[in-house]
Formats: structure tokens, C-alpha cells, sequence
């Protein structure tokens, strides 16, 4: 099979367990397209799959940064179409997956990006305005307002991902490429959303919340994330816990739909309903029209 397969959709719509059944059926590895999952020891928040679940498939762009580190969608597109080639020239099935529709695109378009212009110009900003952009972006900032190189440094890992060349933006795909996409009804899918969130608290997700909040990091990669941000005022004794949880649950929901929006106006994907009563329904109704594609 020398296609390639795409799986999106909301988060909390089961797109990480039907990569799993597609890449056993189609000899797939599987490439995460979560800007999130990237980072190392982002693991509750993010829904990273885990071990047990990857049931032994090969997993590429997952866990390859430090919070610390900068990566772009460049990077990731470079990196993407690596592991792209990578597993097509091993007669296997590059599965993508994920939520952040800007990566997919760029990976799987004919986007162009300008390298050298990650570095921004802010010599016409003071050290106070400087540090104003940050504030804006990050309240909890703990940056100087004296330590100039590192707020110019802050705000171009922020707005590394608006680096594309607008007049070079294309609906060129340059993949033979399968998008799958995975729905359901807002009100199942807010329910979903509201119960993965009771699930990452049993799971851990204040203690994992809590050593990045005493860790004082507050890069992109920290602030992007939706489910550590907005516990930071329950560790600072600002708003109860439960307070914290229901803003994570609507952050969680108007992302949903902001992706819907996205994916719909972005991609041509064949939309599946998904039927969580009996979800090998779903992964036999998706693996036929794969076949007969």
C-alpha cells in the first residue's frame, strides 16, 4: 500500500485507538501530528498514548524535545517528511495522526517556510514593551524585564508558528494520502471531553501539573497545552480546584470546535460517525473504504 493515511478530528474522538487498529491492519507506523505530544514529560494533559497502548507499533515524533527546546512547524515539517519517506521506502504505511491541523497541513502541502526569518526584528521595542508582549502571552512570566535576549527569545519561540509564507500557502497535496476523519455529536463529544478530564485527575494529571508549575518553565511549550495553565491559580490559592477543572473542560470544548472549523475548511476528509457502543464498527466501516480506495 503506498498511500499514505491521515486520521483527524476533535480531541476525545478516539483517533488514537483506530491509528492502532489501522497501522496493525495495513503494516502502518504511525506519526504523531500532536504540536503537544513533541515535548518529553507532557504525558497526562496531552492524552499521549502510552506504552501499553502503542501495542508494540513504531511511534515517530513523539517525546523528541525538551519543554526548554525550541520547535517550530518547520522543524516539524522537516522532521514529519523524514519519517514520511523513512517508512514509505521500508514498503510500510506512514500513519498520521493528530489534532493541530497547521502541522498536518504544512507536512503534507506544498508549504514553503522562510528559515532565516524565525529570528524577528525587535530593535524598535523597548525593554518595556518587550516585556509587556510577554505579559500579555504569559501573566506568570518569571523573565526580567532586564534580560533582553531572553524576552526576544520568548517571543519568537511563541510566534515561531505565523513564520509561513503567506503568498506561498497551497492546496497542493504532495502525498497520495487517505483522510480519515473522526465526528460525533457535540453532545456526545462534550461528554467525552468532560470525562477525559475526571479521568486525567485519577490518572495524575495535579501532581504532573504541579512539578511543572514549581518548575517555574513557561515556554510555549508549557503555556499551549491545554490542562497545566489553567491549574496554576489552584497551586497559587487564587480559584478552588474545581474551578481549575471546569475551565480546563471548556478550554477543552471551544478547542473542538475551533479543530472542526478548522479541519473542515482546511482538508477534503471523509467524515465517519463514530459508534463508541461498538468502535470496531467504526475501524471496520474506516479499513473498507480504505481497501477499496
Amino acid at each position: 500500500m503506498n498511500k499514505i493515511i491521515c486520521i483527524v478530528g476533535p480531541t476525545a474522538v478516539g483517533k488514537t485507538t483506530l491509528s492502532i487498529e489501522l497501522a496493525k491492519k495495513f503494516n502502518g507506523e504511525i506519526i504523531n501530528a500532536d504540536s503537544t505530544q513533541i515535548y518529553r514529560n507532557l504525558d497526562i494533559a496531552t492524552a499521549k498514548v502510552s506504552e501499553e497502548e502503542k501495542k508494540n507499533i513504531p511511534h515517530h515524533l513523539l517525546d523528541i524535545k525538551d519543554i526548554t527546546e525550541d520547535y517550530t512547524v518547520y522543524d516539524y515539517q522537516k522532521d514529519g517528511r523524514n519519517s514520511i519517506n523513512d517508512i514509505l521506502n521500508r514498503n510500510k504505511t506512514p500513519i498520521i495522526v493528530g489534532g493541530t491541523g497547521f502541522y498536518i497541513k504544512a507536512l503534507l502541502y506544498d508549504y514553503k517556510f522562510k528559515e532565516e526569518g524565525i529570528k524577528k526584528d525587535y530593535s524598535n521595542l523597548t525593554n518595556e514593551q518587550l516585556y509587556e508582549l510577554v505579559l500579555k502571552i504569559n501573566s506568570n512570566t518569571n523573565i526580567h524585564i532586564n534580560n533582553r535576549k531572553k524576552l526576544e527569545r520568548y517571543l519568537d519561540y511563541y510566534y515561531n508558528n505565523q513564520d509561513i509564507i503567506e503568498n506561498n500557502k497551497t492546496d497542493k497535496l504532495l502525498y497520495n494520502t487517505i483522510f480519515i476523519g473522526l465526528t460525533t455529536d457535540r453532545e456526545t463529544l462534550y461528554k467525552r471531553i468532560n470525562s477525559r478530564v475526571d479521568i486525567m485527575v485519577r490518572s495524575g494529571l495535579l501532581n504532573e501539573a504541579k512539578q511543572i508549575y514549581d518548575s517555574n518553565i513557561r515556554t510555549k511549550a508549557i503555556i499551549t497545552p491545554i490542562g497545566y495553565k489553567e491549574l496554576f491559580p489552584y497551586f497559587e490559592k487564587m480559584k478552588t480546584l474545581d474551578e481549575c477543572l471546569e475551565l480546563i473542560k471548556q478550554n477543552s470544548r471551544k478547542y473542538a470546535k475551533r479543530q472542526y472549523t478548522w479541519f473542515k475548511n482546511q482538508m477534503n476528509i471523509n467524515w465517519f460517525n463514530v459508534d463508541f457502543n461498538n468502535f470496531d464498527n467504526t475501524i471496520k466501516e474506516i479499513e473498507d473504504y480504505i481497501k477499496n480506495k
